[in-house]
């Protein structure tokens, strides 16, 4: 294999590992966003009137 071959085989092998690192990381970003909307809306849908009337006798 000459150094040109072998110089374009190796930027293309770069280029692409950056690609799939990039595509990995937003992924990543966008899952974390689900998990915690998902988490947030369960949190909610326990019990919605926890601590919204206090009974109270004197």
């Amino acid at each position: 294999m000459d150094i040109q071959a072998l110089s374009m085989s190796m930027a293309q092998s770069s280029l692409l590992t950056s690609f799939g690192f990039g595509m990995m990381d937003k992924a990543l970003e966008t899952q974390q966003a689900n998990t915690e909307a998902l988490t947030k809306m369960m949190e909610l849908s326990v019990n919605p009137d926890l601590g919204a009337n206090i009974d109270l006798s004197v």
